[in-house]
C-alpha cells in the first residue's frame, strides 16, 4: 500500500495500530498525526512533517491516500468521534491528500437511516402516513452524516456488515459509488467449522427474523460444502420492546427437525438481546444439543449482558468491530460463554483491495485472531490449539 498513511482519529487506539501493522505501515501512528485539543476544547489534528521543510506548505500530503480508521470509544462519544473524522477528514485534504478513505466498522448514525417525508429513505418503497409518523420531527441523521463526510473530504467509506439498504444506497450516492460493505461470513464459517463449537454435520442455520436472512444465506453459501438448512423465524412486535415469534413456511425445515442438532443464530448486531433471547427460548423448546449466537456488532450494556446470559444460549460468537467487546468488564458475566474474533488482519486484506485492487492471497484462518477469557469452558482447548499442542 505505497503512498497510503493510516491513522486513527483517537489516540492509543489499539485497533487503529494493529491495523496499520497489517497493511505494513511502519510508522507509528504517532509519529503520523497529532490529535491535540485547544483550551477551549477545540479539536485540531495536525499531520506532522519536517519542521525544517518550506517547499511543501500545505501539499506535504500530496499523492498520499490517507486512511482514518474510526472506532468507537469508552472515552468518547460517537458524536465527537463523528466530528473529529471531518476535521481529521478535512486536514488531509487541506494539506494535499489524493483520496480520504474512512474506515468505519460499525458505521455511525446509519441506524437513523429515514425521516418524516416521503423523500427521507433510500428503501425505494413508498412509506404510510402511519410509518412515516414515527419519524416525525427527528433529522435524517444518515444522510446528514454522508454528506458531511463527502462535504469534508472523504472520498470513500469503508464499513462492516451495514444492515441498512437505505444508508447503503445513500452512502453510495453522496459517496459517488465508492462505499464499501464487506460481510465477515467467510470469518464466521471458517472458525465455526475448525473450532470444533459445532458439530458440522448436524448444524442448523436460524434467521431470528426476515432482516436477517441475507446474512444466513451468505453463511450457508459459505459452507455449500455442507449445504446446512436454514430455519427462518418471523417476527411480529406487539409494542416496543415485546415480540412474538414463529417459524417462516418457506424454511428449509420445521421445528421438529432441530432435536439434537447444533443451531446457530446469526444477526448483524445486538443492542438489548430481546429478539435474540426470545428466539433462543423458542428454539431450545425442541431440545436442539446446542444454541449458538453469532453477531457482527456487540453493543455491550447492562441490559445486553444480563438477558443474553439466559440458559437458552449455549455459546456467544462475535467480532471486535466495537473493540470494547474486548474488555472483560464489557463483557461482564458473559466471558463465560463469548469468543471474539479480531479483524484488524482481515479489515487490513479488505483495505488493500480497495487502495490496490488487490486483496492479499491468504486463507480466511490467517485473516483473524481469537479472543477467549480464561472463564470459558473452551478457554485450554483454545490455547492448546493456538501453540500447536492437540
Amino acid at each position: 500500500m505505497k503512498n497510503t498513511i493510516i491513522i486513527g482519529n483517537t489516540s492509543d487506539n489499539p485497533f487503529a495500530i494493529d491495523v496499520a501493522h497489517f497493511c505494513g505501515q511502519v510508522v507509528d501512528i504517532s509519529d503520523v498525526i497529532a490529535l491535540k485539543d485547544f483550551q477551549n476544547t477545540e479539536f485540531c489534528p495536525r499531520f506532522i512533517n519536517d519542521e525544517t521543510a518550506f517547499e511543501d506548505i500545505g501539499y506535504y500530503l500530496k499523492g498520499k491516500t490517507v486512511v482514518i480508521v474510526s472506532t468507537q470509544s469508552l472515552t468518547f462519544s460517537r458524536n465527537s468521534l463523528s466530528m473529529r473524522n471531518l476535521v481529521i477528514a478535512r486536514a488531509a485534504k487541506d494539506n494535499g491528500a489524493e483520496q480520504v478513505i474512512l474506515m468505519e466498522p460499525d458505521l455511525f448514525y446509519s441506524c437513523q437511516d429515514r425521516g418524516p417525508r416521503h423523500e427521507h429513505s433510500f428503501f425505494n418503497e413508498e412509506r404510510s402516513a402511519e410509518i412515516r409518523k414515527k419519524f416525525d420531527g427527528q433529522p435524517f441523521t444518515a444522510l446528514l452524516y454522508a454528506q458531511l463526510l463527502s462535504l469534508a473530504g472523504v472520498d470513500q467509506a469503508f464499513t462492516i456488515h451495514n444492515h441498512s439498504f437505505s444508508t447503503q444506497n445513500l452512502f453510495q450516492k453522496e459517496l459517488n459509488g465508492y462505499f464499501h460493505n464487506y460481510v465477515p461470513c467467510d470469518i464466521f464459517s471458517h472458525y465455526l467449522a475448525s473450532s470444533g463449537i459445532v458439530d458440522p454435520g448436524k448444524t442448523i442455520l436460524c434467521a431470528p427474523d426476515k432482516g436477517a436472512v441475507p446474512f444466513v444465506q451468505m453463511i450457508k453459501d459459505e459452507m455449500s460444502h455442507l449445504n446446512p438448512p436454514i430455519l427462518k423465524m418471523d417476527k411480529v412486535r406487539s409494542g416496543e420492546r415485546a415480540i412474538e415469534m414463529e417459524p417462516s413456511e418457506d424454511s428449509d425445515i420445521g421445528m421438529e427437525d432441530i432435536e439434537g442438532k447444533d443451531v446457530i443464530v446469526f444477526d448483524d448486531m445486538v443492542r438489548t438481546g430481546t429478539t435474540i433471547v426470545k428466539c433462543c427460548r423458542i428454539l431450545k423448546q425442541y431440545k436442539p444439543r446446542r444454541i449458538i449466537f453469532c453477531v457482527t456488532h456487540f453493543h455491550s450494556s447492562a441490559e445486553s449482558r444480563e438477558k443474553l446470559a439466559d440458559h437458552s444460549i449455549d455459546e456467544i460468537v462475535t467480532t471486535n468491530t466495537i473493540p470494547a467487546i474486548l474488555n472483560r468488564d464489557q463483557q461482564g458475566r458473559l466471558r463465560k460463554k463469548i469468543t471474539v474474533l479480531k479483524l484488524e488482519n482481515w479489515i487490513a486484506n479488505k483495505l488493500n483491495k480497495i487502495v490496490t485492487g488487490k486483496e492479499i492471497a491468504s486463507s480466511p484462518g490467517e485473516l483473524y485472531s481469537v479472543d477467549i477469557s480464561s472463564k470459558n469452558p473452551r478457554w485450554k482447548q483454545h490455547i492448546s490449539s493456538a501453540f500447536g499442542n492437540k
